[in-house]
C-alpha cells in the first residue's frame, strides 16, 4: 500500500500517522508540503491532525486552501481513499469533501483524554477489520470537535449510513454523538479521534491498528 501523508504548518501528528502506516505497509509513506502542487501515485491520502495555520480564521480554513488541496480534492473526487484526522477531519469539511463543520466544544474546553467509541458501519475501505456495534477505545485531542450539520444534512448522514463512528461518551457535543462520517460513496472518511494514537499496548490501546489494517487489506 502506497500512502501519502499531506504537511501542513502546525501539523503535530503527521509523524505518527506516518509510523502507523509503515507498521502496517511495511514502507514509509510520502511526506508531501501544503506547498506542493502535485501528488504521488499513491493509493491513500492521508490528512492527519494538528494545528494547521494555528487554527487561525477557523481550525482547518487555511489547510484547506493550501495549493495541495487542489490535487487532493480532484483525486478524491475520483475515488481515492482519503483519510482526515482530527484537524483532517476540519479540512474535509472545509474543502466540502465532507458535510458539516466542526464547532467550538460545548464545554468550551480543549478534551484529551481516551474516549469510546462505538463503530456503526463497518462496511468501507477504512473499517472494515471491524465489526458494527464493536467497541473501542481511542484517544482525543481536540478544542474544535463538536460536530454540526443541518437537520435534513443530519437526516442524510443516518439515512445513507454515512455515520461510521459515535462517542459512547460525548466529550464535545456533537450532534446525534458522532465521531466519524464518510462521505456517500464511504471513499472519504473524517474522524475526530486519533486512531494512530492507539496502534500499541504501550500506547495504552490496540483499537486503533484495525483502521490501518482494514487500509491495508483493501488496498
Amino acid at each position: 500500500m502506497k500512502s501519502a501523508v499531506i504537511v501542513f504548518p502546525g501539523s503535530n501528528c503527521d509523524r505518527d500517522v506516518a509510523v502507523a502506516l509503515e507498521k502496517i505497509a511495511g514502507n514509509r509513506p510520502h511526506m508531501v508540503w501544503h506547498g506542493e502542487t502535485d501528488l504521488p501515485e499513491v493509493d491513500l491520502v492521508v490528512l492527519p491532525g494538528g494545528f494547521s495555520f494555528g487554527d487561525y480564521l477557523r481550525s482547518g480554513a487555511m489547510a484547506g486552501r493550501s495549493p495541495i488541496m487542489k490535487e487532493v480534492i480532484t483525486r478524491a473526487h475520483k475515488g481515492k481513499p482519503t483519510l482526515g484526522i482530527c484537524n483532517g477531519f476540519q479540512v474535509l469539511t472545509e474543502t466540502g469533501l465532507l458535510p458539516g463543520a466542526l464547532m467550538r466544544n460545548a464545554g468550551l474546553n480543549f478534551v484529551c483524554r481516551d474516549v469510546t467509541l462505538k463503530v456503526e458501519h463497518a462496511n468501507s475501505a477504512f473499517t472494515n477489520a471491524y465489526t458494527n456495534g464493536d467497541e473501542i477505545r481511542i484517544p482525543v485531542a481536540h478544542h474544535d470537535g463538536n460536530y454540526f450539520a443541518d437537520d435534513d444534512t443530519l437526516k442524510a448522514l443516518e439515512d445513507n449510513a454515512q455515520v461510521a463512528f459515535r462517542y459512547k461518551d460525548n466529550p464535545n457535543g456533537s450532534q446525534n454523538d458522532i465521531a466519524g462520517i464518510y462521505n456517500e460513496s464511504r471513499s472519504v472518511l473524517g474522524l475526530m479521534p486519533h486512531p494512530e494514537r492507539a496502534i500499541g499496548a504501550e500506547l495504552g490501546s490496540t483499537d486503533g491498528i484495525k483502521m490501518f489494517e482494514s487500509l491495508m487489506a483493501s488496498l
